[in-house]
């Protein structure tokens, strides 16, 4: 018997309200990965991401692939708009924690078709420049998450991205960002 997408990555379909339900293996996967990166032990680009939970006001920490090319930084929510994006989008700022550095960023979503243009002429050739293929390996396979490179549009509409800056003390971006056109 064949099983069905949602049967597989427990994703609800895209028309369904609430919050999108990564893969099964996230929830084996994760509370490892915070240990490991509390530890102050590296995983490649991960980082924990620490963000005010929009409705209970507690804050929630999850393992994130921090993306950094040429100074800049980004989050993607590779699973779609799931809770920590949605508390991220609420919030505007978290705490980045890298080998036991914390530092506080202000969190700016990307709109539609400046996550467009980020997946097509950002994501896709700096994953492509990952030797043997295993950017696109771990993105398109094992995450699910392909239309990054094969439909930067698609992408853009499923799958949040946002840019983090260093906060100051009023919380507001220590430089603001370039909006892109």
């Amino acid at each position: 018997m064949a099983m069905s997408a949602q049967q597989i990555n427990g994703r609800p379909p895209r028309d369904q309200k609430g919050p999108a339900r990564p893969p099964f293996f996230v929830g084996v996967f994760n509370p490892l990965a915070r240990r490991l990166l509390r530890g102050g032990i590296p995983m490649g680009p991960n980082a924990l991401l620490t963000v005010r939970g929009r409705t209970s006001g507690v804050d929630r920490t999850t393992p994130v692939a921090v993306v950094s090319i040429d100074g800049r930084r980004w989050v993607i929510a590779t699973f779609g708009d799931t809770n920590w994006a949605r508390n991220l989008r609420a919030a505007g700022k978290a705490t980045v924690t890298v080998n036991r550095r914390t530092e506080s960023v202000a969190a700016r979503e990307l709109s539609t078709s400046e996550a467009e243009a980020f997946y097509r002429d950002t994501l896709t050739p700096f994953v492509s420049s990952i030797p043997l293929g295993l950017g696109r390996f771990m993105l398109g396979s094992l995450l699910g998450a392909a239309e990054m490179f094969t439909d930067p549009h698609a992408a853009a509409r499923h799958h949040p991205v946002f840019e983090l800056r260093p906060a100051t003390s009023n919380d507001s971006p220590a430089d603001a960002a370039p909006r892109a056109g």
